[in-house]
């Protein structure tokens, strides 16, 4: 089942809110005849007792009137007039709306559903939205890609209400799953990012996806132990990364170095002054140092391989090459003119 951003209020909620108005609305009406029930005659002609009231107030609000209790004093065909009538008017604009709106919603849902399947192409799948999903997340929405073209793909519901209330497509199942990735049109895809719980399920994951693919989409998955990386990599994945070798080298950094560790964290951490960014060389660079540039550039990327500095084809800068550097993240801070 495919889960779109909330776009209103949910419908539950609304639904018992129109319930309580019309409830609200019979005892209001209820309340008015009882305490003028003195105007008001029933076949019986023995008064009208508090269930006789409800009676009344029910048949007349729904348009029903089985005429056995009528109003019969000017001050009770008064308040017909004015209250009742209007009353009967309100309640069935509640019944017949709470109907059109369940039939809206449905219909627009179908119509949000048929145009994302025509137009999602190029997007990332993120299979798993917890910790580690929703720092990928984060990262591509801090590097400008576009948040509906992200697809989650997540079994626990909660999960998908995260999802959902961030602004994203979520899709509910397990991404082992031909079906659920298909769903997901991982076929059309730009990447699948493999955020699971255990190691286990990234490679059958990865193995999906690969299979699905033909290998014609990027798989970047996440292993919590370092001897599951090669496994992962068999299995399709180009690129693995060890979430627990990772947080163990940052944890020895904060020992032995822990200025080192402010660095890291800087450029992790989004806003805090330094991030990592990519960028396409400009003609005017082409045959340069990267030495020589402004732009602090630490690396290349030059036909789908890093090229660092140090090696000797890292010394000048070619038609097509990709500039890693360090930008500027600091947020602009607008001084005020006196």
């Amino acid at each position: 089942m495919i889960h779109f951003p909330a776009q209103r209020r949910d419908p539950l909620s609304a639904l018992s809110l129109r319930l309580a108005g019309a409830l609200g609305l019979v005892l209001g009406t209820v309340a008015v005849v009882w305490f003028d029930r003195d105007g008001y005659r029933d076949v019986n002609e023995d008064g009208l007792t508090l269930l006789d009231c409800f009676y009344y107030v029910v048949v007349s609000l729904s348009t029903t009137g089985y005429g056995d209790i009528t109003p019969v004093s000017p001050s009770a065909r008064l308040v017909n007039v004015l209250y009742i009538t209007p009353a009967r008017v309100i309640f069935l604009i509640i019944l017949v709306g709470t109907t059109l709106e369940v039939l809206t919603e449905q219909y627009r849902t179908g119509r949000r559903l048929s145009r994302w399947r025509r137009t999602v192409k190029d997007h990332v799948i993120i299979c798993g939205y917890g910790t580690k999903g929703r720092s990928a997340v984060s990262a591509l929405l801090e590097n400008g890609f576009d948040k509906s073209r992200i697809v989650v793909v997540e079994r626990s519901g909660g999960a998908l209400r995260q999802a959902t209330a961030a602004g994203l497509v979520a899709i509910e199942g397990s991404a082992t799953r031909s079906a659920i990735l298909n769903e997901a049109h991982v076929r059309t895809a730009k990447a699948v990012i493999i955020a699971t719980d255990s190691d286990d399920a990234s490679v059958l994951v990865a193995l999906t996806v690969r299979q699905l693919t033909a290998g014609q989409v990027r798989i970047i998955a996440a292993a919590r132990e370092a001897e599951n990386a090669p496994l992962l990599k068999q299995s399709g994945a180009h690129h693995v990364i060890v979430s627990s070798a990772t947080a163990g080298r940052l944890l020895g950094l904060s020992t032995s170095a822990p200025p080192l560790i402010d660095v890291v964290e800087d450029l992790l951490t989004p806003g805090q002054g330094m991030a990592l960014a990519m960028r396409s060389a400009e003609r005017h660079e082409v045959g340069k140092s990267p030495r020589e540039l402004d732009t602090l550039v630490i690396a290349l990327v030059r036909r789908g391989k890093v090229v660092t500095l140090a090696d000797k084809a890292g010394a000048v800068i070619e038609t097509g090459d990709m500039l890693v550097h360090v930008r500027d993240d600091r947020p602009t801070s607008t001084t005020p003119v006196p």
